[in-house]
């Protein structure tokens, strides 16, 4: 197999983990556990897992008093105001809802990219951006009525974490170019950990372990290893033989995922007015991501 079939393999791999994370995690929350100590389990797991790894492998230390606020900074808007809000929204919203939302990622990073680096808007950027908010929006009004399978309060929290997970990506950057990308998210993860324990401290503590039936067990073991691990690995050896625009295009691919997994496992449906939404959202998206700037993908 050549290294750019492995590349796309990779890539795939990824995008299917966190496509199916969608539904996966509604199996879990909040019968067996609730989102915040999902949470809980999850980044204290990858924070020592990381953590470890940091240590045993390149034993840096990020120094300097604006890098370890920017780090702390990164640790709340990427992990856990990002983790928060998204399980949070995810335990109320549909699936669909959650993935569809989460492409306007991209559109987020320009925007603070813009703020808070200076960047250049140009109208057609401009356009895109209107055109997925526009699309969002919608999706987000459709999700008021009954007998729908979203909802509004859980689309809104959606939109925070993409919009937190945006701030994040901009102010990640200078650090990743600074220092190996293991210390980077070793720190990050152990910020995160440290504020998400005392909003998921009473809910990881409520199940009673010994009779969660074996789907749920591995439900929690993929959510840990594969959705938080196994992905940023396998991004961040994708990174060394592609770009960075190859890398974010796959992100189109995961509400694609998403939906075909979710209407399988019949925890959604797909309507057509959410496929005119989503039809807005992916055109803006679309005008947005592809210029001279790199897309960049979520990955945790």
């Amino acid at each position: 197999m050549s290294k750019q079939v492995q590349v796309h393999v990779a890539l795939f791999l990824v995008a299917l983990i966190y496509g199916s994370n969608y539904s996966i995690a509604k199996e879990v929350m909040p019968e067996y556990v609730g989102p915040f100590g999902l949470i809980l389990i999850r980044v204290v797991s990858a924070a020592i897992f990381f953590g470890i790894l940091s240590r045993l492998l390149v034993k840096e230390k990020i120094v300097g008093r604006a890098d370890n606020l920017r780090a702390i900074a990164c640790g709340v808007t990427g992990i856990a105001v990002n983790q928060l809000c998204f399980f949070a929204g995810l335990n109320l919203t549909a699936p669909i809802n959650a993935a569809l939302l989460m492409v306007i990622i991209p559109v987020v990073v320009l925007l603070f990219s813009a703020l808070l680096l200076k960047e250049r808007v140009g109208w057609r950027k401009v356009t895109g951006i209107v055109a997925a908010c526009f699309g969002a929006l919608l999706l987000i009004s459709h999700s008021r009525g009954e007998g729908t399978t979203g909802n509004m309060y859980g689309d809104l929290l959606i939109i925070l974490n993409a919009v937190s997970f945006g701030m994040y990506l901009v102010l990640v950057k200078p650090l990743m170019q600074k220092y190996k990308a293991i210390t980077v998210v070793a720190r990050v993860f152990t910020v995160g950990a440290v504020i998400v324990i005392p909003f998921g401290f009473q809910q990881v503590l409520e199940p009673d372990y010994s009779a969660l039936p074996t789907s749920i067990w591995l439900a929690l073991v993929f959510m840990v290893v594969a959705v938080t691990i196994l992905t940023y690995l396998l991004n961040t050896w994708s990174l060394r033989y592609a770009n960075p625009s190859l890398v974010g295009a796959y992100i189109y691919l995961q509400p694609v995922l998403a939906i075909i997994i979710a209407i399988a496992l019949g925890k959604d449906v797909f309507t057509l007015q959410k496929a005119l939404y989503a039809l807005l959202i992916f055109a803006g998206v679309y005008m947005v991501s592809h210029s001279k700037q790199n897309v960049l993908q979520k990955t945790a």
